[in-house]
């Protein structure tokens, strides 16, 4: 009871004091501004605008794919918004993506059903799959919700043409293509859809020089827009421009290497003018771009035996004819010969010529009846199926001591070539 109490330590006990708040303070205001570990920091969120700011640079340097993508996030951070659908089918449209693009038209019109510009790039996307009663009746729906839409009568102009080429469409829809054209240009006389959809026109109308200067002003608007330079080298092609032609051609391939459309040309552009090796290269990369496509093969076996390539000419050939899996694991259906397909009746007289040159008679004669009965008034598919039979009768006078000679690219102009 005498021991004496020890005083308190006032300096510890304010220093203990101090520590607990400055604890109290970090775990309150510091801490929660740390990231943890292994957690990624946020990223910035890109506004809808700039996203399509992104896209409609990309679309004006060719880039139509990243144009695309940029399109798609724009929709992505703004989904409810039908404009960025209608900017996204149209540029799907471009690219070639026609099943995709009428996808993003659609969810336009579930955000507004009356939209008129979603009904027409519907009707544009359709028109390119083949679809032209459908695309009609958009287009004309758009119309009518919107008589002054510009782009819809351009449209129009391509599904009335397109539709027209088919066989589906009549002479009356070319005539309605013209007035709408015309329609188009006092409405937008500037817009890039108004020069080519009237480009199109004069063009289908076998006005060629015409459409070469309507396909020229709508490059100047947009120099980058692989399918106009197509356009231009069809209509440089049948003018007999071939070096414009070819290069026009591949300023398209350059835009967008992925479409076998301007491989295909070039390679028939070669073949026009006699140049069969760069004819056959091309044609082998169209294949090489889309390997499921039969008339593709068909015109790789054409060019194969304009080489004198008659094995592989037969191999691809048979494609055409009969079908099958490609080596690329694609089934093949085969194209059916009928009239006023000249592109047809040239894979299948091609087809047996090539194996008659193999002696093999038996099947070629069998195409050549098939031609004679089938596409009668085709003057050069029936040449050809008549070659067909003499090549075989010859190869049936030889005596085994002097078999076929081995073939040579200058024996290929026996033949009637197809032009």
């Amino acid at each position: 009871m005498n021991r004496r109490r020890s005083r308190p330590n006032w300096f510890r006990i304010m220093l203990l004091v101090l520590l607990l708040a400055a604890a109290s303070y970090i775990n309150s205001f510091i801490v929660p501004t740390i990231q943890p570990l292994g957690v990624p920091s946020p990223t910035a969120t890109i506004s809808p605008e700039t996203l399509v700011s992104d896209a409609e640079a990309a679309f004006n340097e060719g880039k139509l794919l990243p144009a695309v993508d940029a399109y798609r996030r724009a929709v992505a951070s703004r989904p409810d918004d039908p404009a960025l659908h209608i900017m996204l089918a149209k540029t799907l449209v471009f690219a070639g993506k026609y099943e995709e693009a009428q996808t993003s038209a659609e969810d336009a019109l579930l955000l507004n059903p009356t939209n008129s510009m979603a009904f027409a790039v519907r009707a544009w996307a359709l028109g390119f799959q083949g679809e032209y009663l459908q695309a009609e009746s958009d287009i004309k729906r758009a119309l009518e919700l919107d008589p002054n839409n510009a782009l819809a009568h351009a449209y129009y102009v391509e599904i009335l043409v397109d539709s027209f080429y088919s066989g589906t469409g009549s002479f009356e829809g070319v005539e309605k293509a013209i007035e709408e054209s015309k329609v188009a240009q006092a409405l937008a006389p500037n817009a890039l859809e108004t020069h080519r959809a009237r480009g199109y026109i004069l063009e289908a109308t076998g006005n060629y020089e015409e459409a070469l200067r309507e396909y020229e002003l709508a490059l100047a608007i947009n120099p980058n827009i692989a399918d106009l330079h197509i356009s231009m080298g069809r209509n440089y092609r049948i003018l007999g421009i071939y070096d414009r032609a070819v290069e026009s051609f591949t300023r398209a391939n350059a835009l967008n290497p992925e479409d076998s459309e301007p491989d295909l040309l070039m390679s028939r552009t070669y073949a026009t003018i006699g140049e069969y090796g760069k004819a056959m290269q091309y044609a082998e990369s169209a294949v090489a771009d889309e390997p499921d496509n039969t008339s593709l093969r068909g015109n790789l076996g054409v060019m194969y035996y304009r080489n004198a390539y008659w094995p592989e000419s037969v191999e691809q050939l048979a494609f055409v004819i009969k079908g099958g899996l490609s080596p690329e694991g694609a089934q093949l259906d085969a194209i059916n010969l009928v009239p006023n397909a000249p592109r047809v009746a040239e894979y299948y007289f091609t087809y047996g010529l090539a194996l008659s040159r193999l002696n093999q008679c038996g099947e070629a004669l069998q195409i050549a009846d098939l031609i004679i009965s089938r596409v009668p008034s085709d003057e050069l598919a029936v040449d050809n199926a008549n070659a067909i039979v003499s090549r075989c009768q010859q190869n049936l006078v030889q005596t085994p001591e002097a078999p076929l000679s081995s073939p040579t690219p200058a024996s290929v102009s026996t033949e009637t070539p197809a032009p």
